[in-house]
């Protein structure tokens, strides 16, 4: 490592204004240069799904020193391209990617945006890490996470990680209970009870909001 910043590229699947971004911004701007680059909306479940049809738009809406964030149509997947290849002059360090609101464990990893923007990021042989709070709620509470990402992404600053690899680090919701540590295991197998709740709009015409668990 040299004495220059790492360059470190922020982005999510929950849009740019969702607490966990929020949380993950403010823990990554003391550990080098940040740039962020995220959807103007939720883009939840959006696997690796690129823009084809429609121009992708990008709008810088902060500038200070050693930051830069951008707003973009785009899935986390167009958001993590348009950083490599037009927003930044050289490639980014890592890709933190999170922090999402809910589990990506198990199966989620196929669906998620979150999780793509880290596959995007090794596609060019750059470390990703995704970071997910078991707690889907808007208003989760992100207060025991910061000692964890700090020293997970410290040490892949430091020690790097193999081609290839992004990180999927999924963080139990707690309150009063202390986390016991940090333990690198396997990609579990599971999959979701789907369902499908039918409805009916104002106008009588039915139609499907998925549920399941």
């Amino acid at each position: 490592m040299t004495n220059k910043k790492p360059l470190l590229l922020i982005t999510n699947d929950d849009g740019i204004n969702a607490p966990g971004l929020r949380k993950l911004i403010s823990l990554m701007r003391p550990l080098g240069e940040v740039v962020v680059v995220a959807s103007e909306k939720i883009m939840s479940g959006m696997a690796h799904a690129v823009t084809i049809q429609d121009p992708l738009r990008v709008k810088l809406v902060t500038e200070e020193e050693d930051y830069k964030e951008y707003m973009t149509n785009g899935t986390p997947s167009d958001n993590v391209k348009l950083a490599k290849y037009k927003l930044l002059e050289r490639l980014p360090d890592m890709v933190v990617s999170g922090i999402n609101h809910g589990s990506n464990a198990s199966i989620n990893i196929i669906y998620s945006g979150t999780m793509a923007a880290v596959l995007e990021a090794t596609i060019d042989g750059i470390p990703g890490i995704g970071f997910s709070l078991l707690d889907y709620s808007h208003d989760a509470d992100f207060s025991h996470v910061d000692k964890y990402i700090v020293q997970i992404v410290r040490k892949v600053l430091d020690e790097g990680m193999p081609d290839d690899i992004g990180l999927n680090v999924n963080i139990p919701k707690v309150s009063d209970t202390p986390l016991k540590g940090i333990k690198v295991c396997r990609q579990a197998k599971a999959r979701w009870v789907e369902d499908f709740d039918a409805r009916k709009d104002p106008y009588g015409r039915e139609y499907f909001w998925m549920t399941g668990n």
